[in-house]
C-alpha cells in the first residue's frame, strides 16, 4: 500500500507502473466484501496521476484571458497551458491581436501593424517557478517533444508556446512546416525552454534551442501574404517596419542568448554589496 499512496509518477514510466499497482489493487478488491472495498473502487483511479492541460489560442492568452492566464500562472498548481499562438484572432475573422507581429496586416490593422508582438514567454518566466517553452514542431521537432516532456514532469505551472500557421494568414497551409522553420531561422520565433529544476542545480535554466539567425527577415515575410501584401497596398510602410522588424529580431535574438548564456552561482556564494558611509 505505501507503494500506492507514495508512487513516483514524474514520467510516463513511473505512471505506467502505477496503473498496473492500481489495477492489482482491484484485484485484491474484488475478494473484499466490505462497503469500504467498493468505495475504495470508485476512488482507485484517483491514485494515478491525472495531466491537466488548458488549451487555447494566443486571442485568449495574450488579450482577453491574459488576466486570468496570469492568475494560474502565479497559483504554483500543477497544470500545463498550451498556447496555440496563430498571432491573429482566428476564430473570430482575423482581427489584430497582441501576438501579432508588427507590419501584418489584419482586421483593425490595414496597414499593418506598427507596434511589436507581445513577449508571452518572457512574462511567464519572470515568475522564476514556471516551465516555460517557446517551440514550433516544423522547424525542430525533438525540442518541442523535450518541452512537452518536461512540462509534464514539472510539479508547478508550465507553459508551452507553440507557433501556429493559420488559414487567416491568407497562405496555403500545406506549406506548414516550412512557414515554422522560416520563421525560426529568421529569428521570429526563437526557440527555448526554461526549467525552474535547472537553477536549483545552480544551472542557468533557460536554454536557447534554436541557432542564430540564418536568413534575412525579408525572406521570411515575403512569403507569407499577411505581409508581402502591405507592399502592394502601403510600400513604404511596409519597408519601415521590415526595417524595425529585421532589428528586433536580431536584438530579441541576442537577448534571450546573453540570458542563456549567464551564469548561476550558488545562494551562499553571493556576497552583498557594501553600503558606502
Amino acid at each position: 500500500m505505501g507503494s500506492l499512496l507514495d508512487a513516483v509518477q514524474e514520467n510516463e514510466a513511473g505512471i505506467h507502473e502505477q496503473r498496473e499497482r492500481v489495477a492489482a489493487l482491484r484485484e485484491q478488491l474484488k475478494k473484499v466484501d466490505l462497503p469500504e472495498a467498493r468505495q475504495l473502487e470508485v476512488l482507485a483511479d484517483s491514485l494515478v496521476q491525472k495531466s491537466v492541460w488548458i488549451i487555447g489560442g494566443d486571442g485568449w492568452a495574450y488579450d482577453i484571458g491574459f488576466g486570468g492566464l496570469d492568475h494560474v500562472l502565479a497559483s504554483g498548481r500543477n497544470v500545463n497551458i498550451l498556447v496555440l499562438d496563430t498571432e491573429v484572432y482566428s476564430n473570430t475573422g482575423g482581427q489584430t491581436s497582441k501576438a501579432t507581429p508588427r507590419g501584418a496586416v489584419a482586421k483593425f490593422s490595414a496597414g499593418g501593424k506598427a507596434t511589436p508582438k507581445k513577449d508571452l514567454a518572457m512574462i511567464a518566466m519572470a515568475y522564476g517557478n514556471v516551465y516555460v517553452a517557446q517551440v514550433a514542431y516544423g522547424a525542430k521537432d525533438v525540442q518541442t517533444l523535450k518541452a512537452f516532456m518536461e512540462a509534464e514532469s514539472w510539479p508547478g505551472v508550465s507553459i508551452i508556446i507553440a507557433y501556429s500557421p493559420c488559414t487567416a494568414w491568407g497562405t496555403d497551409m500545406i506549406n506548414n512546416h516550412a512557414m515554422q522553420d522560416r520563421a525560426v531561422r529568421s529569428g521570429h520565433w526563437p526557440l527555448f525552454r526554461y526549467d525552474p529544476r535547472r537553477a536549483a542545480r545552480q544551472e542557468n535554466p533557460l536554454q536557447l534551442d534554436s541557432k542564430e539567425p540564418s536568413i534575412a527577415y525579408r525572406e521570411f515575410v515575403s512569403q507569407e501574404t499577411r505581409f508581402n501584401m502591405l507592399w502592394r497596398s502601403h510600400p513604404e510602410a511596409a519597408e519601415k517596419f521590415l526595417g524595425e522588424a529585421q532589428k528586433h529580431a536580431l536584438s530579441n535574438f541576442q537577448h534571450y542568448r546573453q540570458l542563456a548564456e549567464l551564469s548561476y552561482a550558488k545562494p551562499e556564494e553571493i556576497k552583498p554589496a557594501q553600503a558606502k558611509e
